[in-house]
């Protein structure tokens, strides 16, 4: 299975941070990069390219920066890993967008490994697109709090 590239999991991370100041006036890169550990070039290409595909604005001078445009409630994963990544199916012959017949196959439709790979496109499709940049980071922060109610419990045995 291929996994996700460094590219991609900064972008998650730096729209996560987006999503955590949403409403409050633009965040500037460096602050993203230092909070999220974000090499700051590369940082400034994905953020360009976010602005390029409309997911979110920049604003120059004092006050400025970035800004997410749409609520973190209505931006899914599935939409950020397909803008960064393309289609979620592991294989060509499993997509939905992007179907292109595996040179080997004799007859896609009786293949056993496509009938699988569309079950697991189909899964991550169904959490990735119903799983918002909110819920994610209400996860962390469940996540942060969960850690700091057990950090100053002490166990015997």
């Amino acid at each position: 299975m291929r996994t996700l590239s460094k590219k991609t999991q900064y972008t998650l991370r730096a729209l996560y941070s987006l999503s955590r100041s949403y409403g409050q006036g633009p965040t500037l890169s460096a602050k993203i990069a230092k909070e999220e550990v974000i090499p700051q070039d590369f940082l400034e290409n994905i953020l360009l390219y976010l602005k390029r595909e409309g997911l979110v604005s920049s604003k120059k001078g004092k006050g400025g920066g970035y800004a997410l445009l749409s609520p973190p409630e209505e931006i899914t994963l599935g939409r950020v890993i397909r803008l960064m990544e393309g289609p979620l199916a592991p294989l060509p012959c499993a997509s939905e967008t992007a179907y292109r017949k595996c040179d080997e196959c004799v007859d896609d439709r009786f293949c056993g490994t496509r009938i699988v790979m569309r079950e697991v496109r189909d899964a991550m499709a169904t959490i990735l697109d119903n799983t918002t940049l909110a819920q994610v980071c209400h996860r962390m922060d469940d996540a942060r709090a969960a850690a700091h109610d057990t950090d100053g419990l002490m166990f015997y045995i």
